[in-house]
């Protein structure tokens, strides 16, 4: 590698639209290239053609020039590294396995799917480990004589060396990965085509990729990524860095994905959605700008974003305001006379009911008392008042006071509703709030 300054890459393999982890993670990889000045490469992993279509590529590319996550090298714009996409780089890939194979990085594996599964089972209820178990590392020539008589076409394997690999993830911190757990793995199916973990670690080096930020699912390649690097003769200080960024969950706790939730990009465009909307809140989906911010453009996201500040913590989806269609809705507690306003009756009458009495009461008091009306003096007396002073959770304590103050269970951040909507009207629905709870005795 050269000293070319930092280089990131997104590398998608689209197999459909791009969705909501997929975008958090070429967000933040542009807005760490850009905050460091350094080069954002976008690469497609297009080598499995039965998944990978062009017209999946060409969307990738609009959604992200809609974003406004503008690529400095990549399909489209070129470079010096090119080509970009996968498919267009074969020859380079089988340059290297064939280099690995005279090495002795790598061997040919003659076994059969149903020889693998089978030995995997066999492993699994004698309690060992059920990866591969090197049965074709070494191999005589009469056996390898034997499989090719059979008509059996190989796969080329990577040998993974004994012992550990340990990295420091700019996220995670420092990582440690035992090789027992680690089996070898395939580089080129029989057909010659190469797989994931080649095709990567292969890029990454040619292309001088100086850090790897990508999602966590993608941790337990790493140990294998890295043993390629040192296969290519890549000394260890010249590894690319790694940070991997944590899962995005849906409202239920579970990863996102196409089976939970709805996470297209391109349905969120097509429904209203604004881009820089997307942009920021994905963001802050993993990332803090500080000081409790929770709007910014894409150029201040670009000149602070920080990978220190990414949280290793999986993100959790809320959401309040979904399309544009919802905001009036969703934010009319805010506008309109008082005689308008009114609670959902059904969160009224499940949230405002007698036991939520102390609640609302003890929020009117310490609100009234309140000196400067700013979000994070109304914060502040809250939280004395309900969670030190009453002793209550945040979720008990505070989703009374959402119902009281908005009319509904979900609504915008509760602090900054009440700043925005302003002492008197404040007072008053909390006053209003408790002859409810009360009635419904």
């Amino acid at each position: 590698m050269t000293e070319r300054g930092i280089r990131v890459r997104f590398a998608p393999s689209p197999s459909g639209d791009l969705h909501v982890g997929n975008i958090r993670t070429a967000l933040y990889d542009w807005a760490f290239a850009r905050a460091t000045r350094g080069t954002f490469v976008l690469r497609i992993e297009d080598t499995d053609a039965t998944r990978v279509r062009p017209e999946y590529i060409a969307s990738a590319q609009d959604t992200l020039r809609w974003l406004g996550l503008d690529w400095d090298e990549g399909p489209g714009v070129g470079g010096p590294f090119g080509p970009y996409l996968q498919s267009e780089r074969l020859g380079r890939y089988a340059e290297w396995v064939d280099r690995f194979l005279a090495d002795g990085h790598a061997y040919y594996c003659y076994c059969t799917p149903e020889e693998l599964q089978a030995r995997r089972e066999a492993a699994r209820e004698a309690g060992g480990p059920s990866g591969y178990d090197g049965h074709c590392r070494h191999l005589t020539a009469e056996q390898v004589a034997e499989y090719v008589a059979e008509g059996r076409r190989p796969v080329v394997r990577f040998l993974m060396p004994e012992g550990s690999t340990t990295f420091t993830d700019l996220v995670r911190g420092e990582v440690t990965f035992d090789h027992a757990h680690v089996p070898d793995f395939v580089l080129a199916r029989a057909d010659g085509r190469p797989l994931y973990t080649l095709a990567v670690a292969v890029d990454d080096v040619l292309m001088e990729i100086t850090h790897v930020v990508r999602g966590e699912d993608l941790l337990s390649s790493t140990p294998r990524q890295i043993a390629v690097y040192g296969a290519m003769g890549v000394p260890a200080d010249r590894f690319p860095a790694f940070a991997h960024l944590p899962y995005v969950l849906g409202p239920n706790g579970q990863r996102l994905s196409k089976r939970n939730g709805v996470v297209s990009i391109n349905w969120y465009r097509e429904h209203g959605f604004l881009a820089e909307a997307i942009c920021n809140y994905l963001a802050l989906l993993g990332w803090s700008p500080g000081e409790n911010r929770e709007e910014f453009t894409m150029a201040e996201m670009a000149a602070e974003f920080d990978l220190a500040r990414v949280n290793k913590n999986s993100a959790l989806i809320q959401t309040r305001i979904r399309t544009l269609r919802e905001a009036p809705e969703m934010l009319g507690f805010l506008f309109g006379t008082e005689a308008g306003f009114h609670v959902n009756p059904a969160d009224a009458e499940s949230v405002l009911v007698p036991e939520s009495v102390p609640v609302l009461t003890a929020a009117q008091k310490a609100l009234t008392g309140l000196g400067t009306w700013s979000r994070d003096e109304i914060e502040r007396v809250l939280w004395a008042a309900l969670i030190t002073g009453l002793g209550l959770k945040r979720r008990v304590a505070f989703i009374p006071v959402y119902v009281a103050v908005t009319g509904h269970r979900i609504a915008p951040p509760l602090f900054d509703s009440i700043e925005l909507l302003g002492r008197e009207k404040t007072l008053d629905r909390l006053t209003r709030a408790v002859r409810l709870a009360e009635g419904a005795a």
